[in-house]
């Protein structure tokens, strides 16, 4: 019996190992709109698709990442300054999308922008904290898609969206986690509405990298303690403070290799048997996903397990 269940084992991943290695035809006519270019994940896989001689247009926040981009890629990359948060904005990005591509349809859509801060103990932050994040990576990708479907249809191509292990597992305060939790919900109610229409829809699952975030996480821990109310400083103590700043800032296990994020969302991009999940980076797939499987109360005492406690915590 064992011996027939590992044979079929054996014959399923082969199968999709097979699939998985089939190519799109035509790449280099095909035109992929990515979202938060200006460095990280959104600037590697521009370069990345630029190199394989794809069409990309690259929206990045300010002008400065757009020129930086320019200078290193090909002169068939396009960019343009996007913000997300704004329906004014991507509405005029939308128009210019639209006569990049002419005619033709919009082959890939990478929703990649996004922010972390925000990020701190929950008591410590307010509803305007977490809605600044929520804004950004939850209804800024809604609005973008929402604009630019029609387009995807129209090529019946892919939509990519970015989400993070913070969406299985909610390791932190603030709004990061929550808005890629709701990320990955709408993302799988996309996937099976378009599905009919021959969209496939794509979520990327990072663990802990280098990215641009990781200054923005720095800058704003930097000034946070300062911030916060003083009974608040006193409940939680120094101590706890110190413990959650050294956790977030320089952590030294984030990886610096983001093309094991980039070649997933390439991979979504290229295949013609795309993944729906795609899990990147060791720590999300031999720690944070099992561990997102596990019963909550277990869960909870690994993921606590040598925490700080604050100075006036009742046990």
């Amino acid at each position: 019996m064992w011996l027939y269940l590992a044979a079929l084992l054996g014959l399923y991943f082969l199968r999709r190992w097979y699939q998985e290695k089939q190519i799109v035809e035509n790449l280099t006519e095909k035109y992929v709109f990515i979202t938060g270019c200006d460095s990280g994940f959104g600037n590697q896989l521009a370069r990345q698709l630029d190199a394989r001689g794809m069409q990309v247009l690259a929206a990045c926040f300010n002008q400065k990442g757009a020129e930086q981009l320019e200078n290193v890629t090909s002169e068939r990359l396009k960019t343009t300054i996007l913000d997300v948060t704004s329906t004014e904005s991507v509405a005029a990005v939308t128009k210019w999308v639209k006569e990049c591509i002419d005619k033709k349809g919009l082959w890939g859509l990478v929703n990649n922008a996004g922010i972390a801060c925000p990020l701190a103990p929950n008591e410590w932050l307010n509803k305007a904290d977490f809605a600044k994040v929520l804004e950004v990576n939850l209804l800024g990708v809604v609005d973008v898609t929402l604009h630019l479907l029609p387009l995807v249809r129209k090529a019946q191509g892919r939509v990519i969206n970015v989400s993070s292990m913070a969406g299985r597992f909610a390791w932190s305060g603030g709004g990061y986690s929550p808005s890629k939790f709701a990320l990955e919900a709408f993302s799988d109610s996309l996937r099976r509405e378009l599905r009919p229409f021959g969209v496939s829809v794509s979520i990327i699952e990072p663990g802990s990298f280098y990215t641009g975030i990781n200054k923005e996480v720095n800058n704003f821990f930097s000034t946070l303690w300062s911030k916060v109310p003083a009974d608040i400083k006193e409940l939680y103590g120094q101590q706890y403070w110190k413990n959650i700043n050294k956790t977030f800032v320089g952590a030294r296990w984030r990886t610096k290799n983001l093309c094991l994020v980039t070649d997933c969302m390439e991979h979504a991009l290229t295949s013609y048997y795309p993944r729906s999940r795609y899990s990147a980076g060791w720590d999300a797939k031999l720690f944070f996903l099992p561990l997102s499987y596990l019963p909550a109360s277990l869960m909870d005492f690994i993921a606590t397990y040598g925490n700080p406690k604050p100075d006036k915590a009742i046990y």
